[in-house]
């Protein structure tokens, strides 16, 4: 019943962040410069920009014109962040129903449910180290470092050490593939959830 009750309140929330991301997805298709700019752009220098290609006929895709409403930088820093987010939201979301930890805290492997039986301790530890992860992305930027993959600056975040390693042909190739893949699991992730509340809305597999 309480998992019930809360269900409205769920699908309200859920509502406004698929609007949110309809809206943030809107910059997803409108590509900021591979060097950050905060002045506004020609729409025909707009076309030659990273992300422009076939899944958007060859010119930028910005219906709602989010592109004449902020900085393209700006724009870009936020569907990137949202991009890497909704990857890691699309693993979670499949992960648990290929393998879960046996005996754990968490009683089901629904992931609506699965958030709702959460501890706070748990949701408190995710803001904390959301927290850190800006504040590193911060200090690198005012370092002059970039984590949007501009190719002529030193990577914020770099574990391996292998962005350094690459000449700007290569890295130029893996922000794209990072910048189409966090796309792509947007939709992705939205189809989850928007077939989670409405089944049968979006082809997704039996079970998911």
């Amino acid at each position: 019943r309480r998992l019930e009750g809360n269900i409205p309140r769920l699908l309200t929330m859920k509502t406004s962040l698929f609007f949110l991301s309809a809206i943030t997805g809107a910059s997803a298709f409108a590509p900021a410069n591979q060097v950050s700019k905060s002045t506004q752009l020609a729409a025909a220098e707009l076309d030659s920009l990273r992300g422009v290609g076939p899944e958007t006929g060859g010119k930028v895709y910005d219906p709602f014109g989010v592109a004449d409403m902020a900085p393209l930088d700006h724009l870009r820093k936020a569907e990137l962040a949202n991009g890497r987010s909704a990857m890691l939201a699309t693993v979670g979301w499949v992960f648990p129903k290929i393998w879960a930890f046996p005996d754990g805290p968490i009683s089901t492997t629904d992931p609506i449910k699965a958030h709702l039986e959460a501890d706070n301790q748990w949701w408190a530890q995710f803001i904390v180290f959301c927290a850190v992860i800006e504040g590193i992305k911060l200090r690198g930027e005012m370092e002059g470092k970039s984590y949007t993959g501009e190719i002529d600056k030193e990577a914020v975040l770099d574990w391996t050490g292998r962005w350094a390693k690459m000449n700007d042909q290569q890295k130029e190739d893996m922000a794209l593939k990072e910048l189409k893949n966090g796309r792509l699991a947007m939709m992705g992730w939205l189809g989850f959830v928007a077939n989670y509340f409405i089944p049968g809305s979006c082809p997704v597999p039996p079970g998911f």
